[in-house]
């Protein structure tokens, strides 16, 4: 690991609001909110500057990631929603865990929302299983394209031609867990293919700048992966792993959620439960585009454990704010950074 606070400028961090549920998924909007989704309360919330919140949808299930897409909607991962519990820490501070697939789980999908009318569609439900998939995972006969339901969408990131690409993180029950994968799929609902098989846990998903890198990161495995693209949807497979996949890196300092990437290709990877503990806050590790390790960027706060931070994005005119979801600790923090977030495609 190389310097120390080099990009986060820990003396900005500050809570920009609390009493979330378990938020997820930020979107930095041009007017100075954020947009989240909240897994617990099965919502969407606007944040405004001064840490007040509205409520934008209900969204039944369990929302998970979110980005805007080419027709301005809020596209949205929903998992299906998790059996909540609380778990009391010292000091009397309670956070929220959510583990196991939900009593009244009907399945996952992904969904579009409208943030004018409030209209929320479900694009999908589940996806096409066929030959077409770049030398990689489950193979179906030509004359008998198969179909799998979507188990858990955990997160997704659009492409310059509009695509979005889906990680599907599964869902666990006490004695079980889903091998999933990763999808594409058009944004008008026309298609959507599962493209990597199996993955076990993946969870945040990212493109490079240039757009000709997928990483994505797997939660239980500690492993950041990244698969080389040759076009939309498109994967030129590394002939050397069974998956097609290179290992970015294999040593991260705790299990991973989602991941960003800023302007100049270093991936942010949400780090949460380090050593396991509640009792260890988590926070973002910054790994260069060669696999590098350059930054740990722990979220500390006075009187507070914040064990599973979820997820981020940049906000402001220059994009050097980084807004960061409190996963169980029902927070949302904000923080300068020396180097500007990748813009979103849309």
């Amino acid at each position: 690991m190389t310097g120390s606070s080099a990009i986060f400028d820990t003396s900005t961090l500050e809570v920009v609001c609390q009493g979330l549920g378990f938020p997820e998924g930020p979107v930095a909007m041009p007017d100075g909110t954020i947009l989240l989704v909240d897994i617990k309360k099965e919502c969407v919330t606007r944040v405004r500057p001064d840490g007040s919140q509205q409520l934008v949808a209900k969204v039944r299930g369990g929302p998970n990631g979110a980005a805007i897409g080419p027709d301005g909607r809020l596209y949205i991962c929903n998992n299906g929603g998790f059996d909540w519990a609380a778990m009391p820490l010292p000091g009397g501070q309670i956070i929220t865990v959510g583990e196991h697939q939900a009593a009244n789980y009907e399945g996952g999908s992904v969904q579009a929302l409208h943030l004018d009318s409030g209209k929320l569609e479900t694009i999908y439900t589940d996806c096409q299983i066929s030959t077409d998939m770049s030398g990689l995972g489950t193979r179906a006969p030509k004359e008998l394209p198969m179909r799998s339901s979507l188990r858990g969408p955990d997160d997704l990131v659009f492409d310059a031609a509009g695509g979005l690409w889906i990680a599907d993180f599964g869902k666990s029950r006490p004695r079980d867990r889903d091998t999933s994968g990763v999808y594409y799929a058009h944004a008008d609902g026309s298609c959507i293919r599962e493209k990597i098989f199996p993955l076990d846990g993946p969870n945040g998903i990212a493109l490079s700048p240039a757009g000709d890198r997928l990483y994505v990161s797997l939660t239980f495995r500690r492993q950041l992966l990244y698969w080389e693209l040759d076009s939309p949807g498109s994967i030129r497979p590394n002939p050397a792993t069974i998956d097609g996949a290179y290992v970015l890196n294999a040593a991260m300092p705790g299990d991973l959620d989602s991941i960003k990437v800023d302007e100049q290709g270093n991936i942010y990877v949400l780090t949460i439960l380090r050593q396991k503990s509640p009792f260890c806050n988590g926070g973002v590790t910054v790994i260069s585009p060669t696999g590098e390790i350059i930054e740990f960027f722990e979220i500390a706060l006075p009187g507070k454990f914040v064990p599973m931070p979820s997820n981020i994005c940049w906000g402001g005119p220059d994009r050097m704010t980084a807004y960061i979801t409190c996963g169980g600790s029902d927070m949302l923090v904000k923080v300068r950074t020396s180097i500007p977030g990748l813009k979103p495609r849309f």
